[in-house]
């Protein structure tokens, strides 16, 4: 069985059920052993958009990195038939940050996810559930690349 580590992020319909509903759609071949807290973030990228809500969860399972992402891309699937484009609305988007202390980069998929260090999206909720956890190419733990962000809470706030 991996480890891996996995972001969530929804600005579309009801957000919170979006997350619910991708978390609980994984079993059994994904089981979800921890979930951040819920936070509200700013758009990245494109930025008139409706805000996001964002969560990472730490999971383990027997797939494969790509049946991994085979899986992830179903449910996002399942929940939005009509295919979104890159950096746009959608009801609901998984990225793999982490598959063990795999370093993977294919066409199709890399791994740990190529922009991590980049965005408080995905750092804050990750620190929540893995603030340890060591990026292998970066060298430096979760916790330390969030606080190299600086002050995130303008763009990433906790849902109460």
């Amino acid at each position: 069985m991996a480890t891996i580590y996995l972001s969530l992020g929804t600005n579309v319909g009801d957000r919170a059920a979006n997350l619910c509903r991708a978390t609980g759609t994984m079993a059994p071949e994904i089981v979800v052993e921890k979930l951040s807290p819920v936070y509200e973030t700013e758009p990245m990228y494109v930025t008139a958009q409706p805000k996001f809500l964002n969560m990472a969860c730490k999971a383990t399972t027997a797939l494969s990195p790509l049946e991994v992402l085979r899986k992830a891309k179903a449910i996002e699937k399942e929940m939005e038939p009509a295919p979104h484009v890159h950096n746009e609305p959608r009801v609901i988007d998984i990225d793999i940050l982490f598959y063990g202390d795999a370093t993977i980069a294919t066409p199709e998929l890399t791994i740990p996810h190529p922009r991590i260090a980049e965005r408080a999206f995905v750092l804050v909720p990750l620190a929540d559930v893995a603030p340890e956890l060591v990026h292998p190419s970066l060298g430096a733990t979760i916790l330390e690349l969030k606080n190299r962000l600086g002050d995130t809470s303008n763009g990433v706030r906790p849902i109460e």
